[in-house]
């Protein structure tokens, strides 16, 4: 079975989990949290080289104060255990999204976290936080005016060079849990030529045997990047 480099997953349905189990949504965000330790120690023995998750997007601000505070609490805590985990299983661990809206402590756990772990040479993880595509878009765009480069020098490496992920390859293939079927604002520019997968089991229930079902279908695809079907 050919294995994925780069996996990118919406995590999602986490709070109607929760409600179906009778607790509050912070509860399934919580559960959530603690699989995706568990996704990334079994991508990395799977052999996948790159993991990319969305974590906290622009619009999930729009949440309810409650939620939201609960999901910073659950982002301040596992920024700092996460530190150990990557020394741990060899995890280079990496934050996109518009880092300066979040809170000055966070941003500081965030900057420990990727120096921490940048020698690392195992799984490359990227988390994304207070992400939204159009927002990584509108802020290359501002980079590439910033830097003065002349509209006939706009090259798509150029755009990529300046997106949040650049020096991180496309995704092969992306996964949504919990049955919704839309990409909400997530890499966008990246996910060009990217095979979707689209699951109804809910994040936290997400195992390693879902993985292994999500790298099947892959298999099955015939990726051709545009080009010509053979007949």
């Amino acid at each position: 079975m050919k294995i994925p480099q780069h996996v990118a997953i919406i995590l999602d349905g986490n709070g109607r989990w929760a409600k179906a189990k009778g607790m509050p949504r912070n509860y399934g965000h919580a559960q959530g949290a603690k699989n995706v330790e568990r996704i990334c120690e079994d991508a990395y023995h799977m052999g996948i080289k790159y993991l990319t998750v969305y974590a906290f997007s622009t619009e999930n601000w729009r949440r309810s104060k409650d939620e939201v505070d609960a999901l910073m609490g659950l982002l301040r805590s596992y920024m700092k255990t996460c530190v150990k985990t990557a020394k741990k299983n060899h995890m280079r661990v990496r934050v996109i999204g518009d880092k300066a809206g979040l809170a000055p402590d966070i941003q500081k756990s965030i900057a420990d976290l990727e120096r921490e772990s940048a020698g690392q040479d195992g799984l490359n993880f990227t988390i994304a936080i207070n992400y939204g595509s159009r927002d990584e878009i509108r802020r290359a765009v501002q980079k590439i005016a910033a830097e003065g480069i002349r509209p006939e020098h706009i090259t798509e490496d150029v755009i990529s060079e300046h997106l949040d992920t650049a020096g991180i390859p496309d995704p092969d293939l992306l996964i949504r849990t919990s049955g919704e079927l839309r990409l909400s604002n997530y890499l966008m520019w990246q996910l060009a030529y990217t095979e979707f997968y689209f699951t109804d089991v809910p994040w936290p229930d997400f195992t390693k045997e879902e993985l292994t079902k999500a790298i099947e279908k892959f298999n099955q695809r015939d990726r051709r990047y545009g080009g010509v079907e053979e007949e």
